[in-house]
């Protein structure tokens, strides 16, 4: 009916219209939509009157709501998507008969948005993604109502029509979301973790949130080196690693705008894409980092520690600090030998071996400043890699040392020490400061000086008495030296534990016999015991055991008689007849003949 004129039929044909509005939007509110028409009844009857002719379609019956196909699910769903969320999602738009109208697969990129009130896709669609998981496949079958309505979109959508849409949801994000940490493996003590400005190293998949790998270390065989905290990852990466420990593995899942936001990364992250890093720490450290040394071990007693100028020897293990192992001296059965404090190995090496003992065990960990720093070496040290190792001391001595003698044990009475040339009788073990045993010998014969044993053993076995017991110290310039010896390493120090068992005095070198008193003068005619101008061997021979037997003289100590009486002999009788006269006696020199007779 048309409006009245006047004021009062005005506001009564208002309050039928008002009535009826009523009515009709009572019912259209309990089929359909169209609640948004109740504000009608506070219009004039000319608005009212429009709001029920664009409600006509709500008297036809219950409206057809958005249709989802969930066809293809995933194993698992960690998040839902939920109004207000952001999405990333592949779909394919077609009509009821299977005609494509679009796709953004064709386009070459996914689509993304916001979920929820203010999204800027048709309702449908937008009714129709709440609730998927990442990886899900749904088919959404789309009225024209929640579509695009009677009047459809320009030439590619008639008017009323049904709309299919396959879509598969790769990507879903908030705006609250931050850093997502899921701890995969951490081993039990940790002693150190990730903190701001420290240096790491790890390795890393990284995959976008379906599953697709789009990064690895691994493929390089090398591991991401870098500060934490200074701007140099993305942020979520950044807050990711704090706390992380050598050896933890976890899991950092970043949103879009904590990792490469609205640009990516190359053709690797596509835009808005939420990232998964999975992550093993191999390494941390600060550069504010010193060398960390922790005593194993140390035997007692101490007696001296090393200092800068000396020469160690010593066995190691070198590990990183995830424990893989990159070089053992035991491997090579053969100890590392060098000087300390001259700048011959690493700086961290340098320092740490500063004061160990011998026999000490103690674990070095060294930065990679103190160590082989940004370049490492070759394909044994990585860049950036710090160093742990585990070393046992074997001995170091310095070239200024000497024979270090300690007497054990002084017998009560010491009249006769040993010198040079005397014959002695010892027993000894000859060890590696380290306890380990190399050899032992018992009742060995020896001359002292005569070059038959190393100059250390010659030096410590000087002065000894009957009975006396020594450890003696040689170190490796006095004994086997840098090429080592039988059974003895290189540049070894030679622990000797001695025992004097018994002293003969000897005569000096080249003498084959020595006068203790004056000789006989004239000598001749004491040798001729049977006075006939002539002393053969046998007669020779009763002569000069006779002086040794009396005191008189010594021979040689430790070769059979009989053998240096016949090379005394022999050197007398000069035309070698088998005997020897005065004439052969009187030995000539340079200087006259010689009056004691000494060539006997």
């Amino acid at each position: 009916r048309p409006p009245r004129t006047t004021a009062a039929a005005s506001t009564k044909d208002s309050r039928v219209y008002e009535v009826s509005a009523l009515l009709f939007l009572r019912e259209s509110d309990r089929r359909s939509d169209c609640s948004e028409f109740r504000g009608a009844l506070a219009m004039d009857v000319r608005s009212v009157c429009l709001c029920v002719l664009l409600c006509v379609r709500c008297w036809a019956g219950p409206v057809e709501d958005v249709k989802i196909d969930r066809y293809s699910l995933p194993t698992l769903c960690a998040r839902e998507v939920q109004q207000g969320d952001y999405v990333r999602y592949h779909y394919t738009g077609t009509f009821t008969n299977g005609t494509k109208f679009d796709s953004s697969l064709d386009k070459g990129a996914p689509f993304m948005g916001l979920v929820g009130s203010e999204s800027k896709v048709i309702p449908g669609l937008d009714r129709g993604v709440q609730g998927m998981c990442v990886n899900e496949r749904r088919k959404i079958t789309i009225p024209p109502h929640l579509g695009y309505g009677v009047t459809g979109a320009g030439s590619v959508i008639p008017p009323d029509t049904t709309l299919v849409f396959d879509v598969i949801l790769l990507d879903v994000w908030n705006k609250a979301d931050k850093a997502e940490i899921r701890t995969l493996f951490r081993p039990q003590g940790c002693r150190r973790s990730v903190q701001r400005s420290d240096f790491v190293r790890y390795h890393y998949n990284g995959t976008l949130l379906n599953g697709t790998v789009f990064d690895s270390s691994y493929w390089r065989n090398i591991t991401y080196n870098t500060y934490v905290g200074q701007g140099e990852l993305i942020k979520g990466m950044d807050e990711g690693l704090l706390g992380t420990c050598i050896g933890e593995r976890r899991s950092i899942i970043i949103p879009p705008f904590l990792a490469y936001g609205e640009k990516g990364y190359g053709s690797k992250v596509p835009a808005y894409a939420t990232v998964i890093f999975d992550v093993l720490l191999v390494d941390v450290f600060n550069v504010k980092d010193d060398v960390q040394v922790e005593v194993q071990d140390v035997p007692q007693p101490c007696r001296r520690k090393a200092k800068a100028g000396d020469f160690i020897r010593y066995h190691y293990n070198g590990t990183f600090q995830d424990g893989t192992p990159f070089d053992s001296s035991y491997q090579r059965n053969s100890t590392y030998n060098t000087y300390i404090g001259l700048g011959h190995v690493i700086a961290g090496m340098d320092k740490a071996l500063l004061g160990v003992c011998v026999g000490e065990r103690r674990r070095v960990t060294i930065p990679p400043h103190l160590a082989y720093g940004e370049n490492g070496t070759g394909s044994l040290i990585p860049a950036s890699a710090v160093l742990t190792f585990d070393l046992h001391i074997i001995d170091f001595h310095n070239p200024s040392d000497s024979v270090d003698i300690r007497v054990t044990h002084a017998p009560a009475e010491c009249s006769n020490t040993c010198t040079a040339n005397d014959l002695i009788t010892y027993r000894y073990n000859c060890s590696l400061l380290d306890g380990t045993r190399l050899y032992s010998s018992y009742l060995p014969q020896v001359t002292l000086g005569q070059g038959a044993v190393i100059e250390g053993l010659e030096k410590g076995l000087q002065g000894m008495c009957v009975g006396e017991r020594r450890e003696v110290t040689i170190p490796p310039h006095f004994g086997h030296g840098q090429d080592g010896g039988s059974g003895v390493p290189s540049s070894a120090v030679l622990l000797f534990e001695l025992e004097l068992l018994e002293l003969q005095r000897g005569v000096p070198e080249g003498y084959l016999f020595l006068w203790l008193e004056d000789s006989p003068e004239p000598l001749f005619p004491a040798m001729d015991l049977n006075h006939n101008q002539e002393v053969p061997l046998e007669e020779f021979t009763d002569f000069i055991k006779l002086q040794v037997s009396e005191g008189r003289g010594r021979l040689r100590p430790g070769v059979d008689s009989d053998v240096i009486i016949r090379d005394m002999f022999t050197n007398q009788d000069q035309n070698s007849d088998g005997k020897i006269t005065a004439n052969e006696l009187r030995v000539q020199t340079d200087h006259g003949e010689i009056p004691d007779h000494e060539e006997l």
